[in-house]
């Protein structure tokens, strides 16, 4: 027999928890002293209790609680399964329901803070170097977004104003910022937002050098090269105001040897143990250190200095490849702070990743 006390350091049930699932008719304990009032309980209660509280934790209704534990001390594992299958039914369905709610609370956030965005009524063309354009593609279609509860962020922006065009995808984990020069506009602020399908597209046509044309004409784009062409509908959502994401404070710089630091990412540890959902996927962290002389090093476990960054480590092995640089420069601010990843040779084109949180 266990007391109230050893039953609830056992089963992670508090005492004054266990004293009401008792009142709920959920979890009654073997047996009460008379006198004392003092509760007591069975050595098979104890699978039943850690039960409980899993059940708990999981947001399961008591009513449904209690069918499941007298399903289990019965060994009815059919009912305990239905009942299981069924409560996880509903926590999806309310998921469901919670992410459209916020996409449209955010799509709304996004109007409001972005109210000078352009409506796309007026045609605009231009030219722009097939190389320059490709590379700007490259740098920033591993950050888009896949999310279809998030449709504003699934495509690429393309952010037109005067003689330069900036190219941005986000997933809200990480960012790709790239720049391309063009010639012909000249004009007030355009954006576009082009689905990936057709930036893909888009990148398909730009492995030459000829010149080509890129015109937005309403709410369509077409790229025109020779005489291929892709062409589309953008996206009829507002993307997030970038500009005030990308405004980080001045961190620390290091320099890396990019197959090296790739390499020592590939095979050095992550925290197996303390794996993390980013948007309901498992992943893999690798932990970094800035070491005194700049260098930057992944950590072993039980390194829990509070500066170094947790990263997605297949995020990090994405964005080192989309630099397209044996050299790149990784930016860290406080461990709490995106982790940006630069090219040398300018500013204008880099990518950010959100790190991850190692507290339980």
């Amino acid at each position: 027999m266990r007391s109230i006390g050893e039953m609830a350091q056992d089963s992670g049930l508090s005492v004054s928890a266990l004293r009401f699932y008792d009142g709920a008719g959920v979890l009654a304990p073997a047996w009460v002293d008379p006198v004392s009032g003092y509760c007591w309980y069975g050595p098979e209660q104890l699978e039943e209790a850690q039960l409980l509280a899993r059940l708990r934790r999981a947001g399961m209704p008591l009513a449904d609680i209690r069918l499941v534990l007298a399903g289990w001390s019965s060994a009815d594992t059919d009912l305990v399964r239905k009942l299981l299958q069924a409560h996880l039914c509903r926590l999806e369905l309310g998921l469901s329901d919670a992410r459209i709610e916020f996409s449209a609370v955010r799509a709304i956030l996004e109007r409001r803070e972005n109210p000078m965005a352009l409506l796309h009524t007026d045609a605009v063309r231009m030219a722009v170097s097939a190389p320059e354009l490709a590379a700007a593609l490259d740098a920033v279609r591993f950050a888009a977004s896949t999310d279809p509860e998030l449709p504003m962020l699934g495509g690429v922006l393309f952010d037109i104003e005067g003689e330069s065009l900036q190219v941005v995808a986000t997933d809200r984990y990480r960012m790709a910022v790239a720049h391309a020069a063009t010639a012909g506009h000249g004009g007030s602020r355009v954006q576009v937002t082009v689905p990936i399908p057709l930036a893909d597209a888009m990148r398909a046509l730009l492995n030459g050098e000829e010149p080509l044309q890129l015109a937005v004409d309403g709410a369509r784009m077409t790229l025109e090269t020779g005489d291929r062409q892709a062409a589309g509908q953008c996206l009829d959502h507002d993307f997030p105001d970038y500009r005030r994401l990308v405004r980080l404070p001045a961190g620390r710089r290091s320099l890396v040897d990019v197959p090296a630091f790739r390499e020592a990412l590939e095979t050095g540890p992550v925290r197996a143990s303390e794996v993390r959902k980013q948007d309901c996927v498992p992943c893999d962290l690798s932990v970094l250190k800035v070491a005194t002389d700049g260098s930057v090093t992944v950590c072993e476990d039980g390194d829990d200095d509070p500066n170094n960054v947790a990263v997605n480590r297949e995020f990090l092995l994405h964005a080192l490849a989309a630099g397209a640089r044996d050299q790149l420069i990784l930016e860290f601010g406080a461990p709490t702070a995106p982790l940006a990843i630069r090219r040398s040779d300018t500013e204008n084109t880099f990518s950010m990743l959100m790190p991850v949180s190692l507290d339980n």
